[in-house]
């Protein structure tokens, strides 16, 4: 039978079979979206969906692209009823109304591609130079070209996209990004000692970042800078061209002021059209600002405990509900995520005429995409990672898009709690096997920090990973704490200036109130494992708090602060030429010789975002103190191992390692669960008899 470790390989976390990218057009009477096959298929094609008949089509099958191809098509783009997207290094096209896809004769390798409103031409970036073709294939020619190493035009820095073209289509809103003064880091394969190390640009806490700046550029040559103070904004996070002319959101460095700039596509002089400052640093709100019809600014404003969407100024959204994100702002009408319990966020609808209204039912994790009055629902709910999509359109029939994700092989068996005098929101995971009164070994099992939740509604594949260690004999708890998205901009705000203490002290909290509710947590064997931010909290579980972490499973985590990126860790603890304290007291590599229980250490060496030196340098200062413990490196393997070949193996060691270190053999000798008999859970003299290190 398969497990779910391997079923987590097949499906790429149960990603495989699930439809995405969604993409109303035709005047909403059709959507766009990708997905492949199968739940273990892993090249998505691109698909049509007829809302009037209820079937869809194929519009481009990356196996009948090429017949060597490894890879789905990854993103598209439309303009009017052209679809753009780039495959195997080529720009290729399809029309939304059917016919085989066009491979346009231009050389590659192309990214990027974007077709004008029209879907007469389209632009797309080939080695940093920003080109336009015809949709017939005539006429490409370079339109922005680089005149020094280290710059490249049509490809953001810090926004999803790098080009916008204007409503009529006669020009293009161009970010330029000069990465020359960005310090080179590298990579290295050694298992493979002839080949050179990859080389990539990473602006690092306190480094220089890319300079980026914008121009408007015209298909006939002409070249217009945008003019902004750059040295006090030099962070681009977003732009647009919409029918009110070309914006930009640019952010400072300290990331306390972002301001939403109209841009005069004439000359290229800017005007703050909204203005945010935040003593700590001021949240990104995705779709935001944005503008209405009749120019209202829609934007959102951050009172202690909530976040809410305003317009023009005014509060729109009460006290309590929580703003995640604008997904649509259609005229006056505009469409948003929000949450008023934080497990759950839903649909919801504001117009000036009739005010605030729930779209989404039931209880779930709830987005959609909007376009010519057609809506795409997508719901996260607990019965399947794969969720459920519908579409919506006034008076008609609500419309399925089939989810073909593989369904898990085991079922999640975890009861939502409210833990504490802070609400803390935590989900305990049991075996299913469990008997009651049966005293268990903890597994504390968080992400924790300001980018993701992982107490939700919605099931997904580290609610699945949850549930599978717990079937191995453990109960895993999993709580969501300080910083972490959905409580209000003062709960985030908890993070600032200490990211791993506030965080720690609610998993602290977290435990033992479980434990008070459930007696057969066994405090006196506690593991605690993560990876990325979650990683370096388990490092720094282990390290302050040994009093109540007995174990620790730490994957790719930052262990010194100054070696990862400048706007990401300084929005929280600010620049080190000016906060070197915060820095210091965060660097696990410091604390390293106070390690006094078992650890594993686990990277990839192919990690760009995360780089491996974290976990090298730290097991470096251990070795030097005396201090045993076990690290796995993974040749080849990026930030996010899930879902790779190494799944299996990742997954494998780290239950054998908190077998070994938190489960005693059961009464009489029997084996535990899942047939291992295990040493008993032992202090660092016992692990010491144990390897210092593990290469593998």
């Amino acid at each position: 039978m398969t497990s779910l470790p391997e079923q987590l390989a097949r499906t790429r976390r149960f990603t495989l079979g699930a439809p995405d990218r969604f993409r109303p057009v035709q005047g909403g009477s059709v959507v766009l979206f990708l997905r492949s096959r199968g739940g273990e298929d892993p090249l998505d094609c691109l698909w049509a969906l007829d809302l009037d008949s209820g079937t869809e089509r194929l519009l481009a099958d990356p196996a009948r692209l090429s017949e060597t191809t490894s890879a789905g098509i990854g993103a598209y783009e439309t303009g009017g009823a052209l679809v753009a997207f780039a495959h195997g290094g080529s720009l290729w096209t399809v029309d939304v109304g059917g016919g085989s896809p066009r491979r346009l004769p231009v050389e590659g390798p192309v990214t990027h591609p974007r077709p004008d409103p029209g879907g007469t031409r389209v632009a797309y970036v080939r080695d940093g130079v920003l080109r336009v073709v015809e949709a017939d294939g005539t006429g490409d020619r370079a339109i922005l070209v680089p005149g020094s190493p280290g710059v490249s035009y049509g490809v953001g820095e810090h926004t999803d996209d790098g080009h916008w073209w204007s409503p009529d289509g006669s020009r293009l809103l161009v970010a330029r990004v000069d990465a020359a003064a960005v310090a080179l880091w590298h990579t290295t394969d050694p298992t493979r000692p002839d080949r050179p190390a990859r080389a990539f640009r990473y602006a690092a806490v306190g480094q220089a970042n890319a300079d980026v700046a914008l121009w408007i550029a015209g298909l006939e040559g002409e070249r217009i800078e945008v003019r902004w103070d750059r040295d006090a904004f030099e962070y681009l996070v977003d732009a647009a061209w919409t029918a009110h002319g070309p914006t930009a959101l640019v952010q400072s460095r300290d990331q306390q002021t972002v301001r939403f700039l109209g841009i005069d596509p004439a000359g290229g002089a800017t005007t703050v059209l909204h203005e945010r400052r935040d003593a700590g640093w001021v949240q990104i709100v995705p779709g935001l600002p944005a503008r209405t019809d009749g120019g209202a600014v829609v934007a959102h404003v951050d009172d202690p405990g909530t976040r809410r969407l305003t317009v023009d100024g005014v509060a729109v959204t009460p006290p309590g509900l929580q703003l995640r994100a604008v997904l649509d702002v259609d005229g006056g009408d505009v469409l948003f995520t929000a949450s008023d319990e934080p497990t759950e966020t839903h649909l919801w609808r504001w117009r000036a005429a009739d005010g605030l209204r729930r779209i989404s039912t039931g209880p779930g994790v709830h987005s959609g995409v909007r376009r010519g009055g057609t809506l795409v629902q997508v719901a996260l709910g607990p019965d399947s990672p794969g969720g459920r999509v519908t579409v919506v359109r006034d008076g008609k029939p609500t419309v399925p898009v089939r989810s073909l994700v593989a369904r898990p092989v085991l079922d999640v068996h975890a009861t939502q709690l409210v833990l504490g005098p802070r609400a803390l929101r935590a989900a305990l995971h049991l075996p299913s096997w469990h008997r009651p009164g049966e005293r268990l070994p903890v597994l504390v099992d968080p992400y924790g920090g300001a980018a993701r939740q992982r107490v939700t509604a919605g099931l997904d594949w580290r609610s699945l990973t949850a549930q599978w260690f717990a079937e191995q004999g453990f109960a895993v708890l999993v709580a969501d704490g300080a910083g972490t998205p959905g409580r209000g901009p003062a709960w985030e705000r908890e993070a600032y200036g200490d990211l791993l203490g506030p965080v720690l002290e609610d998993q602290v909290s977290a435990l033992h109130e479980a434990a008070r509710r459930f007696p057969e947590l066994d405090l006196d064997r506690v593991g605690i494992r993560g990876w990325s931010f979650g990683g370096s909290l388990a490092t720094f579980a282990v390290l302050r708090r040994p009093d109540v972490f007995h174990a620790a499973v730490a994957g790719a985590g930052v262990t010194d602060q100054l070696l990862y990126n400048a706007r990401w860790r300084e929005r929280f603890l600010g620049h080190p030429a000016d906060f070197p304290e915060r820095y210091e007291a965060l660097s696990l590599v410091r604390t390293a010789p106070s390690l006094t229980r078992p650890l594993l250490l686990i990277h990839g060496l192919a990690d760009d975002n995360v780089h491996p030196a974290n976990t090298v340098r730290l097991s470096a200062a251990l070795l030097s103190a005396g201090r045993p413990h076990e690290v796995l490196l993974l040749p080849g393997a990026g930030h996010q191992v899930m879902g790779s070949p190494f799944t299996v193996g990742v997954l494998e060691r780290q239950l054998g390692f908190l077998r070994r270190h938190l489960i005693g053999p059961a009464p009489g000798g029997s084996p535990v669960a899942g047939g291992a008999s295990v040493a008993g859970f032992g202090d660092i003299d016992r692990f010491a008899a144990n390897p210092h290190i593990v290469w593998s």
